[in-house]
């Protein structure tokens, strides 16, 4: 596994492309009156809570990068934080949210929950890292910033975690008016790493410091295709926690014992993915060393094809996995563009072959959701493409990009005091956690 980067200054122009394509999703998919993001581009669409955290932290690179004025994307962040501080908190069933947290899918005009959705400890969770990250990021003397400063600190102190824990020693997935909490919690390596930190630093309403020992403890370590690492099938869940926390070069408790740290974990899975591609087990078409990237995705729909003589069954939106899990031949080459910070040798030139060869993942917003080359959509064998572009897709592309290229928003939550607590509650230290303000733990 090389860590040579292949000539990232030529590449510039890939990268400024990436990041400004992701970042047009956040500036048009937005009810301006207050802040809420589509979920994706469905013209009948809902907003989503977490959608709306990937753009209150995509407003600093855009800045950054030169694509939004400074004035602009404060009168913006300060729009959302104000709606999301004054909305309906309530067990009302039709609150924006309750105990500090968000439902899942809001009205775009209203913002009041839909669908019956659950709220969502893992969407409100990367809510409240946008929040964070936009208030670190807002540190001049205007009234505009300062106001962002504010309701930012106050908007993370009222979600109350414990409540979250249902009493038990590990945080709940959600929880609805009408039944109460869901019946399943946070368990095995997931994205909640994002989400424990984030409880474990609250001045207010903290995890215990055992919910994480508990946590981990469900973790599974795994040797695959001559790669240890720790497993997650989902790409996704390899870059989440990445986009606002550094992880580089610090360790808990776990990774202490294993001699490695989660991006240094990251950066295996990447290549597990890869080789899965470049394997394709299952004998999907297209797969390859440079068509890969197996994650949480919107798919053809659920169906069934017959496929060169061979059934095979299609889905919908589904959390695809590798090389365990569920796969049915969705690929997701934005979830390859978020690996940037991890594999970059890999990543940059699967992206340049990738638009050379191929055109159609190039759309308005960036890459699109997801492509199937198995799945027919004609007699001429197109392949399919998702028509649809979300929100949880382009944040996760412009954000980790950006890290890649300055470490932006990992250098603005380094100097949150709520993360670096949590981080140290957790257990984490090394590197420049150890430098890090003291805090109050």
């Amino acid at each position: 596994m090389s860590r040579e980067v292949p000539d990232a200054a030529a590449h510039a122009l890939l990268l400024d492309d990436l990041e400004q394509s992701a970042f047009a999703y956040f500036r048009h998919e937005v009810n301006a009156h207050n802040g809420l993001v589509r979920d994706n581009t469905d013209a009948s669409a809902p907003a989503s809570i977490a959608g709306t955290g990937f753009a209150l932290s995509s407003y600093a690179l855009a800045v950054e990068r030169g694509v939004m004025p400074r004035r602009e994307a404060a009168a913006r962040t300060r729009v959302a934080l104000r709606f999301l501080w004054n909305a309906p908190q309530s067990d009302a069933p039709d609150a924006t949210g309750a105990h500090g947290f968000f439902y899942h899918f809001l009205d775009m005009e209203s913002g009041r929950r839909v669908w019956h959705c659950e709220l969502s400890t893992i969407d409100s969770a990367i809510a409240l890292a946008g929040v964070l990250a936009a208030a670190a990021y807002f540190d001049r003397d205007s009234d505009a910033e300062k106001e962002i400063r504010t309701l930012g600190d106050a908007i993370y102190r009222r979600a109350d975690w414990t409540w979250a824990l249902d009493g038990g020693r590990e945080v709940s997935l959600g929880w609805r008016p009408e039944r109460g909490f869901i019946p399943y919690r946070w368990q095995g390596y997931s994205e909640a790493l994002l989400l424990y930190v984030l409880g474990l630093g609250s001045p207010t309403h903290p995890l215990p410091r055992a919910s994480y020992a508990q946590w981990a403890a469900s973790y599974r370590w795994m040797t695959l295709y001559g790669i240890e690492y720790l497993y997650a099938g989902p790409l996704f869940i390899h870059q989440l926690s990445h986009v606002w926390i550094d992880l580089r070069g610090i360790r808990d408790a776990y990774m202490r014992r294993k001699g490695s740290d989660y991006f240094e974990n990251s950066r295996r899975a990447t290549y597990v993915q890869q080789e899965y591609g470049r394997r394709n087990p299952r004998h999907f078409d297209g797969y390859s060393d440079v068509w890969w990237g197996v994650t949480a995705s919107d798919g053809p729909g659920r169906t069934t094809q017959r496929v060169h003589g061979r059934s095979r069954c299609f889905y919908g939106y589904h959390a695809r996995g590798a090389p365990f899990g569920f796969d049915d031949g969705t690929l997701s080459p934005w979830a390859v563009a978020a690996s940037m910070p991890f594999a970059p040798e890999i990543v940059i030139p699967s992206l340049i072959k990738v638009n050379a060869t191929y055109p159609g993942p190039r759309r308005k917003y960036g890459y699109m959701c997801s492509v199937n080359f198995t799945f027919r959509t004609s007699q001429d064998g197109a392949a399919w493409i998702s028509p649809r572009d979300y929100a949880i897709n382009q944040g996760p592309v412009g954000l980790m990009v950006e890290n890649y290229r300055s470490g932006l928003i990992w250098k603005l939550m380094r100097r949150c005091p709520h993360v670096v607590r949590g981080l140290r509650r957790a257990g984490f230290d090394g590197g420049w956690l150890d430098e890090a303000e003291p805090d109050d733990r």
